[in-house]
């Protein structure tokens, strides 16, 4: 979604379509969203302020309900997290991430050897042509495999659909998992001298947003958060400005993705493609568990506690896992680091990886020769 909402079906904005009403539908659609979050918080649900505007916004779309995001709130809620987490780049940290380096590397294969697999898995559950199955199951940006897709003759509403589901029933699920059997780390114990003025917060900000907005016209996804992290990181590393992003911030940001996230569930794309979206959910729920499995190793492997492991091995949603990691007080910086070498190195491979898999299932390609 670009920073300017279009109505579904036209080239306008949004509220040049919409009219007045498009701005009540915005205020009760982060009414429900606040209200959901504080409820979620008294329950003591995990990422109770991005879950909870995620269910509720959900639900509500799921069942027809008109609800309206404001226009870049997604994206201005991903710089407020890229530079949380960013700041907490020291060159100790910096040091343990390029120690690891081999292990993400390791990491980033097996998630693609068990995408490989379940686009295998998702072409018989969902009949569909295997070009769609593959780029469905991949572990990119739900646009860009879209965009790659169609290039190649896929269909971008069932892979749309696929990445959806892979990315809600992730967040959805992935943290309750994480608080349910994961141990509290002590990440939030590690004191950092920062500027804790607002005009150094600003500016802060206004660097990883001015960063974002030129990594956009980029090939790597998700740029709001990748494009203002890395600069972030750079500054806080480097001691040139080192702010502490409050807390009340982030309660913001996930209120902010977690609406965007719920507006996901189009009534009307799921029920054009049932049977895409029931073995969607199918596979994601493989690739979690997957994910879970290969934590154990991983774990075992580097030292690593298993929630950070679990974390940097969960299939995509960079954002919502550093949320994750940052609330169970683990090394969100290490994840943060795990997820940037597997979307860089998956951007980077996945035609290659499109070829073997042409190769693996050359007898359906053949005939189209």
């Amino acid at each position: 979604m670009t920073s300017t909402q279009l109505d579904p079906g036209t080239a306008r904005p949004a509220w040049r379509s919409y009219g007045p009403t498009w701005w009540l539908r915005l205020v009760v659609t982060y009414a429900i969203a606040a209200l959901a979050g504080y409820l979620a918080m008294r329950a003591h649900m995990p990422l109770p302020w991005m879950l909870g505007p995620l269910f509720a916004c959900g639900a509500a779309t799921a069942c027809g309900v008109r609800l309206q995001a404001g226009p870049h709130m997604r994206e201005i809620g991903q710089v407020i997290v890229g530079v949380a987490v960013g700041m907490r780049f020291t060159p100790h940290v910096l040091a343990a991430a390029l120690h690891l380096l081999p292990a993400m590397l390791v990491a980033t294969l097996y998630i693609i050897a068990v995408t490989f697999i379940g686009a295998l898995i998702m072409r018989p559950l969902a009949r569909i042509d295997p070009t769609t199955a593959f780029f469905a199951t991949a572990a990119g940006g739900m646009a860009d495999m879209a965009v790659v897709a169609a290039a190649r003759g896929g269909d971008t509403n069932a892979v749309s659909v696929v990445h959806a589901l892979r990315v809600t029933s992730v967040v959805s699920i992935v943290p309750f998992m994480v608080f349910a059997f994961g141990e509290q780390g002590t990440a939030q114990t590690i004191e950092f001298s920062a500027d804790h003025s607002l005009l150094m917060l600003l500016l802060a900000f206004g660097i990883a947003y001015l960063c974002a907005q030129l990594m956009r016209p980029t090939a790597i996804p998700n740029p709001w958060l990748l494009g203002s992290l890395l600069p972030s990181a750079a500054l806080g590393a480097s001691g040139l400005l080192v702010v502490d992003v409050p807390g009340y911030y982030l309660v913001v940001a996930q209120i902010m993705i977690g609406v965007w996230l719920g507006l996901r569930f189009r009534r009307e794309l799921f029920a054009r493609l049932p049977r895409v979206a029931a073995a969607g959910l199918l596979v994601s729920l493989m690739l979690i568990l997957a994910a879970a499995a290969g934590a154990e190793t991983l774990s075992w492997a580097t030292g690593l506690p298993l929630t950070t492991s679990f974390l940097s091995l969960a299939p995509a949603a960079v954002t919502e896992m550093v949320l994750t990691a940052r609330a169970m007080h683990a090394d969100a910086e290490m994840v943060t680091a795990f997820h940037i070498v597997r979307i860089g190195l998956i951007a980077s491979t996945i035609l290659l990886v499109f070829r073997l898999y042409r190769f693996v299932l050359r007898s359906h390609y053949e005939p189209r020769v």
